[in-house]
C-alpha cells in the first residue's frame, strides 16, 4: 500500500500542470448587470492566472463592488480591473473590452479666471493596450493644441499624437431650440471647437498635455470664449460632439466620467508558437480551437474553429454548431448537411427539389435529356467565360494603363504617406459613366471655360450637387503627370472655407477629370475687367467694401494654407483668375496646379518656373526658389488690380512702365501720381487715409527682396483691420445722418 500511494504522488507530480480554474458553477459569472466570462472572473481560482508568465500581475482578476475606485458608492456592483477601472462589458471573441475613460481638463476656474483647475488623467496598464482602430484622441475646446504621451517600457514620449480643434469665427453658441435639440449637434472636424485624429497601436499608458496659445487664454483675454479645454481618449462611435461642450463645463463634471474606452487584452507576452510549447500555461483549453497572435502588442488569443462557437479557454468550451439539428430546416424526403456552422438541403440521387417550393425530394424524370445536354452547356459556359475572362483582363489592363499614366500611383502613394497619423477621409473615384450622366455626355453646352490646362464643364450629381468638371489635358511627359497629382493631392488635404473644394476624380479614362465643388459667380478677374475685356459686368463697378471682402478672404486662405495646413503649401500661382466668386462675392481660392507642399527649409527649388506673367515674383524668377512670400508678392499685385481695376499686365499700354501693373503703382507712388492711378469708382467713395493704407500693404507686399515681404497672416490681419475701420467711418457717417434728422 505505501509503494502504491507513492506511485500515485509521482505520477501527479509529473502530469501536465494546467491554469488553476474553478469549477464553473462555484464562480459568479456576473457582476451587476455586466456578464464576466472566463478568462476573466471574480475572485481567487475563478480567473485565469498568468503571473507566472512574465507579467507579474493579474489582469484578469475582477473586483465587485459597490464602492468605486474614488470611494463612490453604486446601488449595484460594478466590475472593475487593474486597479479600479470600471468595465462595460467583455468580448472574449475579439479580445476587447469596453470601460469607462476619464476626460482631462484645463479649466478658468469660475469664481477667479486667473486660476486655473487643471484635471488631467493618467492611464497606465501592464496588460491593456488601448485599441487603435476603435479609439480617437478627441480634443474639445477653441484654440486648443492637445496630445497624449506615452511612457511605454520606461521610454517618455515614446508614442506622441494630437490635433488643433479651432474656432476660426468664435465659438458657436447653441441657441434655445439647438440646446433643446441636444445643444447643437456638430461634426468634430478641427473647426466649430472639436477635433479627432487616430492614434498608434501598442500604447498601454498615455497622459494628455495641453499647449497654451493666445486664442483662448485662462486668465480670460484671449478670444477663444471657452472656459475649458478637454482632452480624452473614446470610443469613435460612442462620443457624439455638441457645440455646448466649448462653451460651458459639461465635460468637466459627470458626463466626462462617463464615456467608454476600448481596450484590447491578450493572455501573457509569448507568441502562440512560444505559448503552445508548455502545456503547463498555455490557456487555449478546448478541443477546437485556434490560437492567433495579438494584433496590438505582445501575448495570443484563443478563438473557437470555424463551425464551433463558446468558451476556448475552459475544456470542451468549443461546441459543434449542429444547425440541422438545433433548427431542422430541411423537409423529411430531404438530407440536411451541416456545413461550418450552416446547414444545405440536399435530395438523393435521382431525385429533386419539388417545383413547389415547399422543400421535399421528388423523383427528377429530366436526367437522361440532362446528361445529354451536360456537355454542350459545358462547353458554352467554358467558352463564354474565357471570353469573359479575358475581355475583363483587356478593360483592366486598359484603365490601370491609364491610371499609371495620370501619376495615379505617384498620387496615392504620397496621399497614403500624407494620410498616416491624420486620419483624413479619402475623396471620392468618380467613374467616366457617372461624369457623363452629369454632363450629358460632355455637352458643349455645359462648357464653363478653357485654358491651358483643359475644359471646365458643368455638371450635376446624382446626389443633387453642382459641380464643375475639369477635363484636363493629357500629360505628355513624367512632370505634368506628377502636376496632375500634385494638384488632386493637394486639394484633398485642405479644408477651408475659402479654398475650393475638390470632391473627387476619375482617373480611369484617356483624359483625367477633377470634380470640384462649383461656383456659380464667375472669377475676380471677371468681376473687375468683364468676359474677354468687355461685357455688362465689365461696367459695374464694385464697390469699396466688396473690394475689401474679397481681399481679406483671399488673404485667409493663403494665410492658412501658409500657416495651417500640414504640411504648409505654397499656391504658386495666385492672381484675380484664380479666385472664384460665388453669389455673395464669397471666395474660393482655386487652381493648384503650380502648388508645392513647403519643404522644412521653407523654400522649393524648382527646375521650370511656372505661374503668370504680371504676377511672378522677381526674385522666384531669378533665384528659382519658391517661397511663401512668392505668393506675398502675387497676392500684392490682386491688391492693385482691385486698387486700380487695371489689369495686370497691359501689353498693348504706350510706356513700356505701364504695361507691368506693378511697375507702374511703384513708379506712381515714387512720383506721387497714385490718385491718378486708382479707380475713380473708389476714390469718390472712401477716404485718402483707408486708400493709403492698403496702398501701403499692397507696397510691402511688392518687395523686391522676399524677406522684406509680410507674411500672409499679418497681411491678412492688417485688412482686417483696415474693414474694421471703414465699418467704423460708415457707422459714425450713418449716425450723425440719424441725429441730423
Amino acid at each position: 500500500m505505501p509503494a502504491m500511494l507513492l506511485a500515485l504522488l509521482i505520477a501527479a507530480l509529473l502530469s501536465p500542470r494546467q491554469p488553476l480554474v474553478a469549477a464553473a458553477g462555484k464562480c459568479r459569472e456576473e457582476c451587476g448587470s455586466v456578464k464576466i466570462p472566463y478568462p476573466f472572473g471574480i475572485g481567487r481560482g475563478c480567473y485565469l492566472e498568468t503571473a507566472g508568465d512574465g507579467g507579474g500581475d493579474e489582469p484578469f482578476n475582477v473586483t465587485c463592488s459597490n464602492r468605486d475606485a474614488e470611494g463612490a458608492m453604486h446601488p449595484e456592483p460594478i466590475p472593475m480591473v487593474d486597479g479600479g477601472l470600471q468595465v462595460l462589458d467583455i468580448d472574449v471573441a475579439g479580445g476587447r473590452m469596453r470601460a469607462y475613460t476619464r476626460v482631462s481638463s484645463w479649466c478658468r476656474n469660475a469664481t477667479s479666471p486667473s486660476t486655473v483647475d487643471d484635471n488631467s488623467w493618467v492611464y497606465e496598464s501592464a496588460r491593456f493596450r488601448v485599441s487603435s482602430t476603435e479609439n480617437v484622441l478627441t480634443v474639445v475646446g477653441c484654440g486648443v493644441l492637445a496630445y497624449i504621451g506615452t511612457q511605454d517600457r520606461g521610454v517618455e514620449n515614446r508614442y506622441v499624437v494630437g490635433c488643433n480643434s479651432s474656432c476660426p469665427h468664435g465659438p458657436v453658441r447653441p441657441s434655445s431650440s439647438m440646446a433643446a435639440g441636444g445643444g447643437g449637434a456638430a461634426s468634430c472636424d478641427g473647426t466649430d471647437g472639436c477635433c479627432q485624429t487616430t492614434i498608434q497601436r501598442g500604447i498601454r499608458s498615455f497622459v494628455p498635455s495641453f499647449v497654451a496659445d493666445g486664442e483662448d487664454r485662462p486668465d480670460g483675454s484671449g478670444s477663444g470664449g471657452s472656459p475649458c479645454r478637454y482632452a480624452f481618449l473614446v470610443e469613435r462611435e460612442k462620443f457624439k460632439f455638441r457645440t455646448s461642450y466649448v462653451t460651458n463645463r459639461e465635460l468637466a463634471g459627470a458626463a466626462g466620467k462617463r464615456l467608454p474606452l476600448v481596450l484590447d487584452w491578450a493572455v501573457g507576452n509569448k507568441s502562440c508558437l512560444v505559448a503552445q510549447k508548455d502545456n503547463a500555461t498555455y490557456a487555449c483549453l478546448s478541443d477546437n480551437h485556434e490560437c492567433v497572435n495579438s494584433t496590438n502588442g505582445p501575448g495570443y488569443l484563443c478563438k473557437c474553429k470555424t463551425g464551433y462557437r463558446g468558451n476556448p479557454y475552459r475544456k470542451n468550451g468549443c461546441e459543434f454548431i449542429d444547425t440541422c439539428k438545433e433548427m431542422n430546416p430541411c423537409p423529411a424526403s430531404a438530407k440536411c448537411v451541416n456545413r461550418g456552422g450552416g446547414h444545405k438541403c440536399s435530395c438523393p440521387r435521382g431525385r429533386r427539389p419539388k417545383a413547389d417550393g415547399s422543400g421535399g425530394c421528388e423523383i427528377d424524370y429530366s436526367m437522361p435529356a440532362i446528361g445529354s445536354s451536360v456537355g454542350v452547356v459545358v462547353l458554352a459556359v467554358v467558352l463564354s467565360c474565357t471570353y469573359a475572362v479575358q475581355e475583363k483582363k483587356r478593360l483592366a489592363a486598359i484603365k490601370k494603363r491609364y491610371f499609371r499614366q495620370h501619376g495615379g500611383l505617384l498620387l496615392f502613394e504620397e496621399m497614403k504617406q500624407s494620410r498616416q497619423g491624420q486620419g483624413s477621409s479619402p475623396f471620392t473615384l468618380f467613374t467616366e459613366k457617372e461624369l457623363e450622366q452629369a454632363t450629358d455626355r460632355f455637352n458643349e453646352r455645359h462648357v464653363l471655360g478653357k485654358g491651358g490646362n483643359g475644359t471646365v464643364y458643368r455638371g450635376d450629381l446624382r446626389d443633387g450637387r453642382a459641380v464643375a468638371i475639369k477635363r484636363c489635358r493629357v500629360a505628355e511627359d513624367e512632370r505634368q503627370r506628377r502636376e496632375f497629382g500634385k494638384e488632386v493631392l493637394i486639394l484633398s488635404q485642405v479644408n477651408h472655407r475659402n479654398i475650393v473644394k475638390l470632391y473627387g476624380c476619375c482617373l480611369e479614362v484617356a483624359v483625367p477629370m477633377l470634380v470640384y465643388q462649383f461656383i456659380p459667380n464667375g472669377t475676380l478677374c471677371e468681376l473687375l475687367h468683364g468676359h474677354g475685356g468687355g461685357g455688362d459686368r465689365a461696367r459695374v463697378s464694385p464697390s469699396f467694401a466688396i473690394r475689401l471682402k474679397i481681399a481679406h478672404e483671399a488673404a485667409e486662405a493663403l494665410a492658412y494654407l501658409h500657416s495651417t495646413a500640414s504640411p504648409p503649401i505654397i499656391h504658386g500661382d495666385v492672381k484675380s483668375a484664380n479666385i472664384l466668386l460665388d453669389e455673395n462675392y464669397n471666395v474660393k481660392v482655386s487652381d493648384f496646379g503650380a502648388s508645392v507642399l513647403a519643404p522644412s527649409d521653407e523654400a522649393h527649388l524648382v527646375t521650370l518656373v511656372q505661374g503668370t506673367c504680371g504676377y511672378l515674383d522677381p526674385e522666384y524668377m531669378q533665384t528659382c526658389r519658391l517661397t511663401d512670400r512668392s505668393d506675398v508678392y502675387s497676392f500684392g499685385v490682386v491688391l492693385l488690380e482691385l486698387l486700380t481695376r487695371r489689369k495686370a499686365l497691359a501689353l498693348a499700354a504706350p510706356v513700356e512702365e505701364e504695361r507691368s501693373l506693378a511697375a507702374h503703382f511703384l513708379s506712381s507712388v515714387r512720383d506721387g501720381r497714385l490718385d491718378a492711378l486708382l479707380d475713380a469708382g473708389i476714390r469718390g467713395e472712401v477716404g485718402g487715409e483707408l486708400l493709403g493704407m492698403v496702398a501701403a500693404l499692397a507696397k510691402r507686399c511688392l518687395e523686391m527682396s522676399g524677406e522684406k515681404r509680410p507674411p500672409m497672416r499679418e497681411v491678412a490681419e492688417e485688412i482686417g483691420r483696415v474693414t474694421k475701420l471703414w465699418r467704423q467711418i460708415c457707422f459714425g457717417e450713418v449716425a450723425v445722418l440719424v441725429s441730423d434728422r
